[in-house]
């Protein structure tokens, strides 16, 4: 390039507007609905690179709306990227055992829910374990044109306040058509609230014993209600509780002792705790940590679903 050819360069640059500093910003609403909802974030970013995120196992079900372009999501990193990846504009996730990997955009915004299993068939008209046959399910499918709709008025409105009222009329909606469906069996609900009363920890036998019905009968129940086993229940809600754990002592600005946390949360050691995070996340405690390090400071983990 010749001189003057530089020098233009370099004044161009000079005049150019720098980049946008990236942003992040999450907005809790208090759910209510008698505990269907566990939490509501509305989230947006911007200026962010785009990266792969990893949607982590948990024992609530978790609903997206979209208020930009559709979620682009995978089972696999390589089906994130490809041309076989979902993409939707709701998304309703099921119980599941492994990390989905969600494709960032430079620029997103939406609202996410956690919602408890046991009150898929009131909101959505299913039960859970309909939705555990893939890392995500087309909420337009299962919603149909009132979700639809939703999600666009969501769109429209011009803050999260406005956003969250409509969220929840729709929510509060689906709910009271619900209540006039065949519910939830009363032996499965017992089995839900008798493990997270414990936190994950106790026998499959003691729950059984609990609810009185044979392992073989309260198993084969609990996964058509749900999507997985009582164990697999136990086991999410062991690790919901040290994963909360560990983000809730690094928000604080303090390192983490996993083998405290291992001990709190009813794992054996610390190596049981770093099993359950392989699985989990692919990767161990503090690798996901260093990942998510952001994400955290923002304030993006703190759910409130502990």
């Amino acid at each position: 390039m010749g001189t003057t050819a530089a020098a233009a360069a370099a004044a161009a640059a000079a005049e150019a507007p720098a980049a946008a500093p990236s942003s992040r910003e999450f907005v809790r609403m208090a759910p209510g609905l008698d505990g269907m909802v566990v939490s509501a974030v509305g989230y947006r970013a911007a200026g962010q690179q785009p990266v792969l995120h990893r949607g982590l196992p948990s024992p609530y079900l978790t609903v997206v709306f979209s208020l930009d372009g559709p979620v682009i999501s995978g089972l696999t990193p390589e089906q994130a990227r490809g041309a076989d990846a979902f993409r939707t504009g709701i998304v309703l996730g099921g119980l599941h055992q492994s990390p989905a990997y969600i494709e960032q955009a430079v620029q997103e915004s939406g609202v996410q829910l956690a919602v408890h299993p046991l009150a898929a068939r009131a909101l959505f008209g299913v039960p859970a374990a309909e939705l555990s046959g893939q890392v995500v399910t087309d909420g337009a499918d299962v919603l149909g044109r009132a979700g639809a709709e939703v999600r666009e008025r969501l769109r429209e409105a011009p803050s999260w306040p406005e956003r969250f009222d409509l969220l929840g009329g729709y929510l509060r909606r689906q709910a009271a058509r619900g209540e006039e469906a065949d519910g939830v069996r009363p032996e499965v609900a017992g089995a839900w609230a008798w493990l997270a009363r414990h936190h994950g920890a106790g026998s499959v036998g003691g729950l059984a014993r609990h609810v009185a019905l044979s392992e073989r009968r309260l198993t084969a129940l609990f996964r058509a209600e749900t999507g997985i086993t009582p164990k697999q229940a136990a086991r999410l809600m062991r690790f919901d509780r040290a994963k909360a754990r560990i983000v809730r002592t690094v928000a604080a600005g303090t390192q983490p002792d996993l083998a405290g946390v291992a001990a709190d949360c009813g794992y054996y050691d610390h190596s049981h705790l770093v099993r359950d995070f392989h699985q989990y996340t692919d990767l161990s405690p503090t690798a996901w940590l260093a990942e998510e390090c952001r994400n955290i400071q923002a304030g993006g983990h703190l759910n409130g679903t502990e």
